[in-house]
């Protein structure tokens, strides 16, 4: 892969520049792995689970081998590896110091811990991928529980990250299904980018959107040789997820990857956290709120917003009653998430009425966004039915019971205007809830 537009100005006034030193995506890329740790160093600490350092572990450390460079490791031992604090903190108490460079063989939550001991030691990161599940090849964040909450914490890109084929394409189904339905999400998230960006004046980069929308729609001109694990299938969603990852390098924000559909799968991370709920992978969450969102989005294309009902409706609105909800519904999770509101007062009334009336003013701008980037929800599930993925909450384990609280808490999960706090905005919460969740 090719950085699009490195280090050139743009015409949204910043300049775009790309973290990832190097994508290798190829059959039999492993092999080439010693030559990419030669650049950086001469001694390897190699990170994995059980899991995948049989699906490519092995291999690295075979190669590495053979190319005498020596290597040090530590394989997690759990079945289930939570990307948590004591998750990083065994990869710190065993990390080697006489390494100079890491090597994560993973996908999410290895990745993630890979590049936050990249960060602490400095060290420079290469990262084999086991599975196209995920968009944080390429992102300069992970995603990890602190404290219960489903955080975004400051890392590093890898230096080089290395997707052999022929290991991706074996990958479980399930992570292939996952790897898709991270890229749907991308429907929400530029359509609410630009919304943003007409509501409450948030930087936007047409260039940045227009990579994603075309990496979008080459994954899903190959959903169907993702099925029969084609490579050139695997590798458009690869390709596409690491895109997703230096999109969001390119703005400085994760608004070209992530959206209100993402916040849902961040709430029932954290439900899953106080409350023991099942959790499914990230990318089949995502996909399953791309699939609610898609819906909610599909009745707001035919609501006339009603400036008297909108202010009726905030008035109304019991800021202490939500904020137990949150509470009840997502346990001390919660607490982070209204001292955020402290700070932020999305929920004042003079701040609501200034955005209510750039909406009533800019609602056919606001549409046209809508039905230029997000298919109907009846086009999202017809993918999700073709890759064979789950396409409700009862298929990973939850209920749609939660899909009212969920949606209300999604509100408050980051500083970012999602289809939530506009539907508060416009006051049809409950409109969108009755109807979508109904279809």
């Amino acid at each position: 892969m090719q950085s699009h537009f490195e280090k050139t100005e743009c015409t949204c006034g910043r300049k775009h520049i790309n973290p990832v030193g190097e994508v290798i995506a190829e059959r039999g890329a492993i092999r080439k792995l010693p030559e990419a740790i030669s650049r950086f160093g001469t001694r390897v600490f190699l990170l994995a689970d059980k899991n995948t350092y049989k699906a490519a572990g092995e291999s690295a450390c075979a190669a590495l081998s053979a190319s005498r460079i020596p290597y040090s490791s530590y394989i997690f031992k759990t079945d289930t590896l939570e990307p948590d604090e004591a998750a990083v903190g065994a990869a710190v108490m065993h990390y080697d110091p006489s390494c100079d460079i890491i090597c994560a063989v993973g996908s999410g939550v290895i990745n993630d811990i890979g590049k936050i001991l990249s960060k602490i030691t400095g060290k420079p990161y290469v990262v084999v991928a086991t599975a196209p599940s995920m968009d944080g090849y390429a992102s300069e964040t992970s995603s990890m529980a602190v404290d219960g909450l489903k955080v975004s914490l400051p890392t590093r890109c890898a230096d080089v990250i290395i997707g052999d084929l022929d290991v991706l394409a074996k990958a479980p189904l399930r992570l292939l299904q996952a790897g898709l339905g991270d890229m749907l999400a991308k429907y929400i998230s530029i359509a609410e980018w630009r919304i943003a960006h007409r509501i409450t004046g948030e930087y936007y980069c047409e260039r940045v959107a227009e990579l994603i929308r075309k990496a979008v729609s080459r994954c899903v001109e190959n959903a169907e040789g993702l099925l029969k694990r084609e490579p050139e299938a695997v590798k458009a969603v690869f390709e596409g997820l690491i895109l997703g990852g230096v999109a969001m390098a390119y703005a400085g924000v994760s608004r070209p990857a992530s959206g209100v559909e993402h916040y849902f799968s961040h709430v029932w991370d954290m439900r899953g956290l106080a409350k023991g709920t099942p959790v499914a992978l990230h990318g089949t969450q995502c996909a399953i709120g791309t699939l609610l969102a898609a819906r909610f989005y599909d009745v707001l294309r035919t609501i006339s917003p009603d400036r008297e009902k909108a202010i009726s409706f905030v008035s109304a609105f019991d800021y202490k009653t939500h904020a137990e909800n949150l509470r009840a519904f997502l346990g001390k999770g919660a607490e982070a998430m209204i001292q955020l509101e402290e700070k932020e007062q999305k929920y004042s009334k003079t701040g609501h009425a200034k955005r209510l009336s750039v909406i009533l003013d800019a609602w056919d701008e606001i549409i046209e966004i809508i039905n230029k980037e997000i298919p109907s929800s009846d086009e999202i599930e017809g993918i999700l039915m073709a890759i064979g993925a789950p396409r409700s909450l009862e298929e990973i384990g939850l209920s749609s019971a939660i899909i009212p609280e969920t949606f209300s808490a999604s509100r408050d999960i980051r500083d970012k205007y999602v289809l939530s706090r506009l539907a508060w905005d416009l006051g049809v919460m409950d409109e969108l809830l009755e109807k979508g969740v109904r279809k």
